[in-house]
């Protein structure tokens, strides 16, 4: 499906880009409450902190993964306590609330399980919450409302910064964006999006590094496997779940174990490199350097 153009507002209450900030299309009766954990104080004098809420808790987890929580509630002060005693990976909560003040804890409670699984499916954040539970039983006019009220929270909380419901291929969009590395003993396949280079799931890396990938180089395919991104299979390294680098080049390093220029190592199903589909007509041709 063709994505179309949107606009949407968000509004500081404090003035400060840092501090809270509310997102919203301005023709939706939804909105998106992003609260930094150290202002939790501010956030429950809103009257938005009085309501019935779907929120997600997102952070870093020990491994360095994203990570998120996601819970419903209609005492957001009295749960949010509790988490900013009990759980230590996350720095925002994203509240998600009616302007009309209309969600019910049955809107609330299928939200809830369908954001988890929406997580799991796009294989971007990892859930806190163990397991999604079954679907609870709502009535399929409200089913309906749901369904159009997680569109609404999917485009905002992705715009803010948490692109916890889109894979890293729905991102990219075209089919021109995906291309191959088979050099090195490796056998990978990728995606150039606008978040970075995504090595994909079921890739092959070779695990013999050549020295001159550097100390640098050889730390960062470390992180890899000590995150389980990457895990040893029958004598060669095999990605287990998409993974973004900052650029083509680094993610060829870490499929092939050397030093690699990524804008020549990845060609498309026609042969041609990631230079050439990507570089040639926009800027200077840099084929000779390194973008590390």
């Amino acid at each position: 499906m063709k994505k179309r153009p949107q606009t949407i507002q968000i509004f500081l209450p404090a003035g400060e880009p840092q501090g809270i900030r509310v997102a919203e299309l301005t023709t939706r009766i939804v909105q998106v409450i992003d609260v930094p954990r150290s202002l939790l104080g501010e956030f429950f004098q809103m009257p938005e902190a009085q309501q019935v809420a779907v929120y997600f808790l997102v952070g870093e987890n020990g491994a360095g993964e994203p990570s998120v929580y996601i819970g419903q509630t209609g005492d957001l002060r009295t749960r949010f306590k509790d988490h900013d005693k009990k759980k230590e990976f996350w720095e925002r909560a994203l509240v998600l609330v009616s302007k009309t003040n209309s969600l019910t804890q049955t809107h609330a409670l299928f939200l809830e399980w369908f954001s988890l699984g929406q997580v799991a499916g796009a294989g971007r954040f990892r859930t806190e919450n163990g397991t999604a539970g079954s679907k609870p039983f709502t009535p399929p006019p409200l089913e309906a409302d749901c369904y159009e009220i997680f569109e609404t929270a999917k485009t905002l909380v992705g715009s803010i910064g948490y692109p916890l419901f889109s894979s890293f291929a729905e991102t990219a969009g075209e089919d021109d964006d995906t291309f191959f590395c088979s050099r090195s003993g490796a056998e990978a396949k990728g995606l150039y999006t606008p978040e970075g280079f995504v090595v994909l799931k079921g890739a092959k890396a070779r695990i013999e590094e050549v020295a001159s990938i550097g100390e640098s180089g050889s730390k960062m395919r470390r992180r890899l496997l000590d995150s389980g991104v990457m895990v040893e299979e029958n004598g060669i390294y095999v990605f287990q779940k998409d993974h973004a680098f900052p650029s083509p080049s680094s993610a060829a390093m870490a499929v092939m174990g050397r030093t690699a220029n990524g804008w020549v190592e990845w060609t498309d199903a026609n042969g041609r490199t990631l230079d050439e589909v990507k570089r040639q007509n926009t800027e200077p041709n840099n084929a000779n350097g390194l973008d590390l």
